[in-house]
């Protein structure tokens, strides 16, 4: 058994002259706080005590107790950022440097002014708020009792994505106020796109090599990583699907509904891949070959013609035709790419649109790339049109089940996105690939994307209120399962809206049974087409206003899901309303109460 896997026993009972239990106890208990580094030169000092019998002098323990930390922390909404910031503590932790990896909500900002070297991985939060968890550090840094920051040096990688106006705001905030409080940035910030892999590894390399001078002790040494997360850790991830069976993609939407909503289920077998309620799940997924096709022949490619790519790590040459199937966005489209194509064709109608950041966002959001080369002509070369577009990103679906009650299962809600353009049928990537063109049976890969802002209250007598309009009703099936499979004996209070009762009640059989079992206490239901007055579910609660705050006070947790532009700030403000109305409170006072259920969790949201 080699040395270091000796058990305390028996070490203690190795020699005559080894230490006594208590003896070896007080060592362990002397040492417990030391680095590697500290370890080898407190073995020095012994090994040189041993000989001489006497103390000595030895050097430079001083040194090594003044030795300076990198400091990572991140604010992660959905676990991008935590990511990133993991890969930045082990290539720092390689290099020699010992780092300490912490998300905000766990850092007490005051710290700050005791820091050496920090740097923060931030994501930012719909239209540009920061994610739950650094709600708390955002507020204090940017007030009034953030504390100059002389001696701090710093980065920031902001994560966003482009086609939302306040595009990385929260990294945009933090790098600004930082720079205010006189702290001096080791590398300008760098604001990452939705493809952010090759952008976050450069800047990871540049930020370990110019702090590794400073901050490596030694170069012998691996330092340690403190505070690392190991909580859902699983051998797959992004960057390294679970190769999962296609079980089943059933319609749950009338046959007169304007909507075609999917519900998935999908395999992962003996993967001991695992999830929560409230998590997330990542789809991968290869373009459609009739759009690749519509695409080659706009813009004269036979598909045969080789570009290169950077594809896990490296460069790699593929066909054109490869590439957009498997490797580029072509169902999501950017305002960069808009702005490229208004600059290659020339066309005024796009450098309009283009110039107007506004307009691109808009035009973007209903045009996929095919439309956009279709409205004016221009001619390039297969690579440089490859380097104009987004790397294929997987898209995140909310799961729709938990374990408890599915076990190797994972169940998704899925609407299709579909639409017509100039005539043309037009599909989503992801939504088209889950609901038409993959069979049962077929492999699909996917990741679980833990969402620990989105969790069902620990203690399960706990009240909880659940607004979920149209595919938002997904969590709130998995939070039901999970429910019951705990015993819980809370309330559940469900608000759920779509366009009509008969056409478009998603899981209509299974809310109906939760409520004759008793499991759900309450359902609003908010159809807006089956009256001549729309009713959303925002109108639900406020008929509900006393009955919704009584709730509130008792403690209850109110979680919503869906669409981010209009419903959840429509159902945020009503919530306001009825806190301030039933409460009696000012506006300014009704906004933090809102903030302390944020902060204590009890609000939360999961909107797209």
């Amino acid at each position: 058994m080699p040395q270091e896997q000796l058990s305390t026993q028996q070490i203690t009972n190795t020699t005559p002259s080894s230490l006594g239990a208590e003896q070896l106890a007080l060592l362990q208990q002397a040492t417990s706080g030391y680095s590697s580094l500290q370890l080898a030169w407190a073995s020095g000092y012994l090994a040189a005590k041993s000989e001489t019998g006497q103390d000595v002098q030895l050097s430079p323990a001083p040194a090594l107790a003044e030795a300076k930390t990198l400091t990572i922390l991140y604010a992660s909404q959905t676990g991008n950022a935590k990511g990133v910031a993991s890969q930045v503590a082990q290539s720092a932790s390689a290099a020699g440097i010992t780092t300490k990896l912490i998300n905000v909500c766990d850092y007490k900002a005051k710290a700050l002014k005791n820091e050496s070297h920090v740097v923060i991985i931030a994501s930012t939060n719909g239209e540009g708020e920061p994610p739950d968890d650094a709600l708390e550090f955002h507020e204090f840094l940017l007030g009034k009792k953030a504390p100059k920051l002389p001696n701090l040096r710093y980065s920031v990688l902001a994560l966003g994505d482009s086609s939302y106006e306040f595009f990385c705001q929260t990294g945009k905030d933090f790098d600004e106020r930082l720079q205010a409080l006189g702290a001096q940035q080791v590398l300008p910030r760098i604001d990452c796109d939705v493809d952010y892999d090759s952008d976050s590894e450069s800047w990871t390399l540049s930020i370990v090599e110019n702090l590794k001078e400073e901050l490596t002790q030694t170069e012998a040494a691996l330092a340690p990583v403190i505070d690392l997360p190991v909580a859902n850790a699983s051998q797959y991830s992004k960057q390294n699907p679970l190769t999962a069976e296609f079980l089943l993609s059933q319609k749950i939407t009338g046959r007169d509904s304007a909507k075609d909503v999917r519900h998935i289920e999908i395999d992962l077998g003996d993967s001991g891949l695992t999830y929560q309620a409230g998590d997330a799940l990542g789809v991968y997924f290869d373009n459609d070959q009739a759009l690749v096709a519509e695409l080659l022949t706009a813009l004269n490619f036979t598909g045969d013609e080789q570009v290169t790519l950077k594809i896990n790590g490296e460069q790699q040459t593929l066909t054109v035709k490869d590439a957009l199937t498997t490797e580029l966005e072509i169902t999501q489209t950017a305002p960069a790419f808009i702005e490229f194509w208004a600059n290659q064709s020339g066309d005024e109608a796009l450098l309009a649109i283009a110039a107007d950041k506004n307009s691109a966002r808009e035009f973007s959001a209903k045009h996929q790339i095919i439309d956009v080369i279709n409205l004016a002509s221009a001619t390039v070369e297969p690579q440089t049109l490859a380097d104009s577009l987004r790397k294929i990103t997987p898209r995140l679906y909310s799961i729709a089940s938990a374990q408890a009650e599915v076990e190797e299962e994972v169940h998704l809600t899925v609407g299709l996105v579909n639409y017509e353009n100039d005539g043309k049928q037009r599909f989503g990537g992801a939504s088209h690939f889950l609901a038409n063109r993959i069979e049962e049976g077929q492999p699909i890969r996917v990741f679980v994307e833990h969402n620990d802002n989105f969790r069902l209250p620990s203690d399960t007598n706990t009240p909880v209120i659940m607004i979920g309009p149209g595919t938002g009703v997904a969590p709130f099936r998995a939070f039901m399962q999970q429910r019951e499979a705990q015993g819980a004996q809370g309330d559940n209070w469900m608000f759920f809206g779509d366009q009509t009762f008969t056409q478009d009640f998603l899981y209509q059989v299974e809310w109906k049974n939760y409520l004759k079992s008793g499991l759900l206490t309450r359902l609003d239901l908010a159809f807006s087409r089956d009256q001549a007055e729309k009713i959303y579910v925002q109108d639900r609660l406020k008929e509900n206003s006393p009955a919704v705050f009584q709730w509130l006070e008792r403690g209850a947790h109110v979680y919503i899901c869906g669409d981010m532009s209009r419903m959840a700030k429509d159902v945020e403000a009503t919530l306001l309303d009825i806190i301030a109305t039933e409460g009696k409170l000012s506006e300014q006072q009704a906004e933090q109460y809102l903030k302390d259920l944020r902060n204590a969790k009890r609000y939360q949201k999961d909107v797209y």
